[in-house]
């Protein structure tokens, strides 16, 4: 029961539903508005007659007087169609004459107190008899120095009767619109949905082999085209996914595949004859600079996918600067003195940024700048504050980096021929890259072969 009521609605149902609710709505009130214009307007004409007939009746009293008048009114035989029935009263309220059998079908009691003409018009009364429905109106007229009171009763049931079959038609033309109205709606809803159709069977068949296949927005209809680019640009985007997952896989099976042979065939050679404790001192040795080696794979991949996942927290916080600078330069002072590579900084500023992060990001540019750094080389830092971001540069004179290299140099496990024997895994500036998004920053690169590369950090400010 409950997983039929949260069961979602069709959207064709929905307008199926609704065009049919609002042409209901439609036909129902202007057939209503009709009726009532045909029934006034009946209603008014039957008043209009009435009144004539009082007046017409009025006046033959007045000048025939009251014997003429009796023997007209007894001429007229009763029948099924009669359409007036009259009596006269004298003053002491005696029938002198009526239209044979009134009496058994409209007594004279039935009919209101006798009025002017024109006054009895408006006091009219509705009376049902062998069912049929009456108009009675009762009027006094003098004649013969005597005042004498009409009774007519107007024969309406015709007219209710074409008014009830006009009522049946009415309803007969509001369901059969009401039936048509949901016929067409199904139609035209189907044959206007018809394009989404298309689209889903054109998603259905794109598998993880035809992620480059395209619907295109050029040929639905232009309620459809930003919802054909959103999915073409959906595919772009898992298209590069994949590519890069797959590229991923290749390269993390490339660089764990390294330390791992490494371990496997020291440990096996170790094994194939007695050794020397200085020699399993020398294996152990290598195993544990290989296990490090892991390690840091493992650490910055962890790192990396965190990132990517949103998870990772971020401390933000103002902090200076250059005393954070050289503070990482001062670490790395010791391996750039055993190159013979000085490391210098410059600049000043407030940087809004986890303190962690951005030790850890210009420790992996100057650690990167030192491998490919020659000896008596230099390493400069410059920091600097502009309108609504922080920028930090590292600039080294190395070995550069080819064109054909620079716009991979952010990709993971990215590395450029001339670095292929250096201990990295292709992961440092991929980290960087990916602590500079954290903080809704940017990071670039500019390398001129055989004579050195910057990279810039912008992080964001804070703002007012």
């Amino acid at each position: 029961m409950l997983s039929s009521l949260n069961k979602p609605r069709s959207i064709a149902f929905q307008l199926i539903l609704l065009f049919t609710l609002a042409a209901a709505f439609l036909l129902a009130c202007g057939l209503g508005v009709f009726y009532s214009i045909v029934a006034h307007h009946a209603f008014a004409e039957d008043n209009a007659v009435l009144a004539d007939k009082v007046f017409a009746l009025s006046a033959d009293l007045r000048e025939n007087g009251p014997e003429v008048f009796s023997e007209e009114v007894t001429a007229h035989r009763a029948g099924p169609h009669t359409p007036y029935w009259i009596r006269i009263l004298d003053s002491n309220g005696r029938a002198i004459a009526e239209t044979p059998e009134m009496d058994q079908l409209i007594s004279k009691q039935t009919f209101p107190v006798a009025q002017e003409p024109a006054e009895a018009i408006r006091t009219r009364r509705d009376y049902r008899s062998a069912g049929k429905l009456f108009s009675l109106v009762s009027f006094h007229e003098q004649s013969g120095g005597d005042t004498y009171a009409l009774q007519l009763a107007q024969d309406r049931s015709s007219d209710e009767q074409v008014e009830r079959n006009f009522a049946l038609l009415f309803i007969a033309v509001l369901v059969g619109g009401v039936g048509a109205s949901a016929l067409i709606a199904t139609l035209v809803t189907r044959r206007g949905l018809r394009p989404l159709r298309q689209m889903t069977e054109s998603l259905q068949r794109i598998g993880p082999d035809q992620l480059k296949e395209r619907i295109g927005s050029g040929t639905w209809p232009r309620e459809l085209q930003p919802l054909a680019f959103g999915f073409d640009q959906m595919l772009k985007r898992l298209d590069d996914s994949f590519t890069r997952l797959s590229q991923f896989s290749a390269d993390l099976a490339h660089e764990l595949r390294t330390p791992i042979a490494n371990m496997l065939g020291e440990a096996q050679v170790a094994l194939t004859r007695d050794r020397t404790a200085a020699d399993y001192r020398e294996t152990i040795e290598s195993t544990v600079a290989e296990c490090e080696r892991l390690s840091r794979i493992v650490d910055n991949l962890l790192f990396v996918a965190r990132v990517d996942a949103a998870r990772e927290p971020i401390a933000r916080e103002q902090f200076d600067a250059r005393a954070a600078v050289e503070k990482i330069a001062e670490f790395y002072q010791t391996a750039a003195d055993d190159h013979h590579v000085t490391i210098t900084c410059s600049g000043n500023g407030q940087i809004y940024a986890d303190p962690d992060l951005f030790e850890r990001a210009v420790g992996n540019l100057l650690d990167n700048a030192l491998r490919f750094t020659a000896g008596h080389g230099s390493i400069r830092v410059a920091v600097s504050k502009h309108n609504s971001d922080f920028e930090v540069a590292v600039h080294d004179n190395g070995s550069g980096i080819a064109a054909e290299h620079l716009p991979h140099c952010f990709d993971r496990f990215y590395r450029a021929a001339s670095s292929r024997g250096s201990d990295g895994a292709g992961l440092g500036l991929a980290l960087v890259k990916s602590i500079v998004d954290l903080h809704g920053g940017s990071a670039s690169i500019e390398s001129i072969f055989g004579h050195g590369t910057t990279v810039k950090l912008i992080f964001p400010l804070p703002q007012k």
